[in-house]
């Protein structure tokens, strides 16, 4: 009896190690606790901090968000001769099979093409552009979903304003690049008729192209030369307006330093743009991101040069405001959370990055670009 029960364990034990073998073989199907799954990953491309500090810190905003889970890369400061290297970087964003949300900030030419390489290899993977630079056709057939500041009415508001201000002339800057495509020139002629019906007289002026073979240094030293000859020839009631962000410092500082004209907004409005460098502005670290504290700041240093009610911008910087709603909107999306393509829920995620209330309308009917206005403030 002792025996045969002996003989019992040990077949007994036998067999369990068995069962223990085969389950080892069979991998992780037999295992009660499977791994979770890993989350999604965020591809990011913006300018550098030099080129574009708004989008660049908006990079670094989602980095903070979304711990581990970005890649943030910077598309070259002379873009415009670089194609391939935009390409590339957008397009290699999509290499990693967990990424699976691409937003751009600014969506410079080239990431169309890109996005449409992605769409070739990695349809699962949701793409958003933010401000693009190429034609609404092109933007739309490549991206999910895509915002851009509401051009039409600002040619209008952009007119208001300079009246406002006291303005009697408007001096536009551009160069043949941005003229060559669709909304630039589209929204040059529209504050060309807004100034006509209030008796404004419009300026347009070649600037030289801050992507181009002079570089951004060259650009910025005509714009130094060039605001202080317009206004010996048209007079202190001159506004000014470009198309180009890298511009913006240069202007700010020539209006100052001449004492007369009017500066109503940036291409892309925001306090940060331009206003820090131009007043000679340390943001300590904690204000980097306090809007409130940067306008009081730019109204307090601009009224001290005498100089208070003759520049303005937007209460936040669109694109960073909206690259942060879009990468959200689209991860939750991702999760089956949110519809990108429904307007109530866009507007929604775009009010919760504002801190506020935003205006937007959807380009066309069925289209997947949505139209954006901030408020505006004067300093």
């Amino acid at each position: 009896m002792v025996s045969r029960r002996i003989l019992t364990l040990v077949a007994g034990a036998a067999l369990l190690a068995a069962l223990a073998g085969c389950a080892r073989k069979g991998g992780n199907a037999a295992s009660p606790n499977p791994a979770p799954a890993q989350p999604f990953k965020i591809g990011i491309m913006t300018g550098t901090a030099s080129l574009a500090g708004a989008d660049f810190r908006a990079g670094e905003q989602v980095e903070r968000r979304y711990p581990g889970r970005v890649m943030h890369v910077t598309y070259p400061d002379d873009f415009a001769s670089e194609l391939e290297t935009v390409i590339a970087q957008l397009a290699g964003l999509a290499a990693d099979p967990r990424v699976r949300v691409i937003v751009v900030g600014q969506a410079i030419p080239g990431s169309a093409a890109a996005a449409r390489k992605i769409r070739e290899t990695r349809p699962d993977v949701r793409v958003g552009f933010i401000a693009p630079h190429e034609d609404p056709d092109t933007v739309g057939a490549a991206c999910d979903i895509a915002l851009r500041p509401d051009e039409t009415a600002r040619a209008a508001a952009v007119v208001d304003m300079a009246e406002r201000m006291g303005a009697r002339n408007l001096v536009h800057y551009s160069f043949s690049r941005h003229m060559a495509g669709q909304i630039m020139p589209e929204r040059r002629n529209s504050m060309a008729g807004e100034c006509e019906k209030r008796g404004i007289a419009f300026h347009f002026a070649t600037a030289p192209d801050p992507a181009g073979a002079g570089g951004l240094a060259a650009a910025q030293e005509f714009i130094l030369d060039d605001v202080p000859r317009q206004l010996a020839t048209l007079g202190p009631a001159t506004a000014f307006f470009g198309t180009s962000d890298s511009l913006e410092e240069a202007m700010i500082g020539a209006i100052l330093k001449a004492h007369a004209g009017y500066f109503v907004e940036q291409d892309a409005p925001a306090p940060t743009l331009g206003y820090p460098a131009a007043l000679g502005l340390k943001i300590p670290p904690d204000k980097v991101d306090d809007q409130a504290w940067l306008h009081e700041e730019c109204r307090r240093l601009i009224a001290e040069r005498g100089m208070g009610g003759h520049f303005g911008a937007w209460a936040q910087p669109l694109d960073m405001v909206a690259i942060r709603a879009l990468t959200h909107l689209l991860l939750d999306a991702a999760d089956e959370k949110a519809d990108f393509r429904d307007s109530v829920t866009v507007e929604r995620y775009l009010n919760a990055e504002a801190g506020g209330p935003v205006q937007i309308r959807r380009s066309d009917r069925h289209g997947n670009q949505w139209l954006v206005l901030l408020d505006h403030v004067t300093y």
